[in-house]
This record gives structure tokens, sequence and C-alpha cells, in this order.
């Protein structure tokens, strides 16, 4: 996935980069590529940290029909394979699709 990052060159020196779609994933670097690297790393690890926290109902509380989509879309966030959706509005029209 791509995502748009801004990179803004600092006074001091070196450059503050920040992913626009990712709140959380800010870095720097003392040259560009290091904090396009900084950026990439950083990145990862805010997906992964999310990832980790999802919290999902019990399934006595998700109509059964839902259940087997969500199953499969818990194999998927294992396997880093997931959809993201940009709203839970999003994601529960998926469901019913």
């Amino acid at each position: 996935m791509k995502y748009t990052v801004v990179l803004e060159p600092q006074e001091e020196g070196g450059f503050a980069v920040r992913c626009v779609e990712i709140p959380g994933a800010i870095s720097q670097g003392e040259t560009r590529k290091e904090a396009l690297a900084n950026i990439k790393e950083a990145i990862e690890l805010v997906l992964e940290v999310q990832r980790d926290e999802t919290v999902y109902p019990p399934e006595s509380a998700i109509r059964p029909e839902y259940i087997r989509k969500i199953k499969k879309g818990k194999d998927k966030i294992s396997k880093g394979e997931a959809t993201t959706y940009r709203s839970m509005d999003d994601f529960i029209k998926s469901l019913t699709q």
C-alpha cells in the first residue's frame, strides 16, 4: 500500500517527516534518504500496533451471518492481508456486500 508523507526541512538541520494517512507515524532524519527510511519503519510499527490492539466483539453479539466473514477477516489480519476501512460505517457496509 502507498502512503503520502510530508517531508519538511528543519531550521536546525535535517528533516521531519509524517504520514498523512496514519496519525502517529512521524519521524525525522539527518538527510532526506534517512528521513524516508525512518518514516517507512514508523509506518510499519504503527500498523503492527494497530493490528495487535484490534478488539473484536464477542461472537454472541454478532449476527450469525457475519461471523464467517469476520473470521475470514481475522485470518487476513494475521497474515498481513487485511483491508483497512476509513470508518466503521465502511466496515459494516463491507459485511453486507
